[in-house]
């Protein structure tokens, strides 16, 4: 592979994710800012507002990538692919590099458009707290016990691996490739839906650690790190990827017959 070929997975990786984290925490922005009458003179939208933009994010990313890189735009979805699906563990370090930089730009960009109205909602110009760091970041509720927290990460990521080895898998009626997108709309939909209350579904630790990078770099300092005890690389980043492992797992030993996972070859 050429070094501009890499280059170019690396960018569409890159490029996804960035995508997807304006979709996502825009639309959490906006719900969440415009909750303040000094902000905005009616709410923009409610929690079915949040779960939509993150679904149309997902998609749109996804679609932005999918012919160059394969749209993982998410290192679990690379680490579960590259142990069940032959993809070469060589290009994940690059994939990862990429989508945990789109990540970063991405929050970076709706920070940078939603800067005055987080001014506004924190009560002083440069006033940084995790009342607004949420908006870029996942933060369990406050009664989630630690284990409730990993769980609900590991559950629904696993949730994620299934849907997306079954609707990519040629014996288990899969949409056409250009159609995937609108399969991951619904999915995310449905997530965000059904299991998002909790710790806000990263269910990916590059749309979580990519965007509190940023937020550790623009004012909120380590309190996005020491929070509930590193909560930033137990739950939203190793709940996911363990979570894939288990989603692929389960798909590949009891529902997939093709010979590329490690369960069929001869």
């Amino acid at each position: 592979m050429t070094w501009m070929c890499k280059q170019s997975l690396i960018a569409a990786e890159f490029t996804g994710v960035m995508i997807l984290i304006i979709f996502g925490t825009g639309v959490v922005s906006q719900v969440v800012l415009s909750s303040n009458p000094a902000v905005a003179p009616t709410p923009k939208g409610e929690y079915l507002s949040i779960s939509f933009g993150w679904a149309a994010g997902t998609a749109l990313g996804v679609w932005v990538c999918l012919g160059i890189s394969g749209g993982h735009i998410n290192p679990a979805i690379t680490i579960a692919f590259a142990t069940w699906r032959g993809f070469p563990w060589k290009k994940v370090p690059g994939y990862i590099f990429g989508q945990l930089m789109g990540g970063v730009v991405g929050a970076a960009l709706v920070y940078a458009d939603y800067f005055h109205a987080i001014d506004i909602y924190e009560g002083g110009r440069g006033v940084r707290t995790l009342k607004t760091a949420s908006l870029f970041s996942t933060y369990a509720l406050d009664y989630m016990t630690n284990v409730s927290c990993f769980f609900s990460e590991f559950f629904a990521t696993a949730i994620l691996v299934i849907v997306i080895l079954a609707t990519t898998d040629k014996g288990n009626g899969p949409p056409p490739l250009g159609l995937l997108p609108l399969v991951l709309f619904i999915l995310i939909l449905g997530l965000g839906a059904c299991l998002g209350m909790e710790t806000g579904y990263a269910v990916n630790p590059a749309r979580d650690l990519g965007p509190r990078l940023l937020t550790s770099m623009v004012g909120y300092g380590s309190a996005v790190y020491t929070f509930r005890n590193q909560y930033w690389l137990w739950c939203p980043v190793l709940a996911p990827i363990l979570g894939a492992q288990a989603g692929a797992m389960f798909y590949d030993v009891l529902l997939f017959n093709g010979r590329e996972s490690i369960v069929n070859k001869p």
